[in-house]
């Protein structure tokens, strides 16, 4: 087509749907901006085996993130805000251990427990996140919509982390972890040891999950990330009369040769 028809075509098209157009990619451009520059901003730090998995490489200031029903997964993602000087509330978890929460990392000293808020669980939650910036919550309950977008602006207002155990509209990301193997236990004696289980990260930022195998918890109560298995060598099977010097340069490193005789 050229430069005149291109004119021509624009001008068949109704001046009204030209500017619904160009207004419509101008605010498409201006939301990218927005979430770009949100997806910069500073975050709260996580254990390194976690950092990769979240979006913008921790917890976001501001926003509710969905969690699996794993306790030591919630744990985890308290232990590096606690240690770097952020008070962390978890709200109704009874069940939750103080001693495992040590061995995962979490610093007591800031750990603030309400174990039964009763059924007003939501108005606790958000006087909890006007003061402490990480909090923890297990729903008892569907929450309405209407109180959900309030909680939601006193989080971004206050700068606070929530942390869902349980689905949650409008999440930053849903963090999960399955396929778990324990290890530890021989046949029909033993302790268990470790934890070894796959955490996937799906986040409104990006189309495919992530996932990492993390051990949760390791032999001495951590989170961290499982060791890469060993990949089996080549084994070159060489007969006498194949053995040359060429050869065995190429499988034995310059250091290694020795002068014999």
């Amino acid at each position: 087509m050229q430069a005149g028809d291109a004119t021509s075509a624009q001008s068949e098209v109704p001046e009204g749907e030209r500017t619904t157009g160009g207004e419509v990619a101008r605010l498409r451009a201006q939301l990218e901006r927005v979430q770009r520059r949100r997806l910069e901003l500073p975050v709260l730090p996580t254990i390194p085996a976690l950092a990769s998995l979240l979006p913008g490489g921790g917890l976001r200031p501001g926003a509710a993130y969905s969690v699996g029903p794993s306790v030591s997964l919630l744990l985890a993602l308290l232990a590096r805000p606690s240690q770097e000087g952020s008070w962390c509330g978890v709200v109704g978890l009874p069940e939750l251990g103080v001693e495992a929460a040590e061995h995962l990392g979490v610093d007591l000293a800031r750990l603030v427990l309400i174990p039964d808020p009763g059924p007003r669980w939501l108005a606790v939650t958000a006087t909890i996140a006007e003061v402490l910036p990480v909090v923890v919550v297990r729903p008892r309950g569907r929450a309405a919509g209407a109180e959900v977008a309030r909680l939601a602006a006193r989080l971004r207002d206050r700068g606070a982390v929530l942390l869902v155990r349980g689905a949650w509209p409008q999440a930053e990301a849903v963090i999960d972890v399955d396929e778990a193997q324990w290890a530890g236990v021989g046949a029909g004696f033993g302790y268990l040891s470790r934890r070894e289980v796959t955490v996937t990260v799906r986040s409104r930022h990006s189309a495919a999950p992530r996932r990492e195998r993390l051990l949760l918890p390791d032999a001495a109560g951590a989170a961290v990330a499982a060791p890469t298995p060993a990949v089996p060598g080549r084994v070159e099977r060489v007969t006498p009369e194949r053995v040359t010097p060429e050869r065995v340069a190429r499988v034995v490193p310059e250091r290694e040769l020795r002068a014999v005789g």
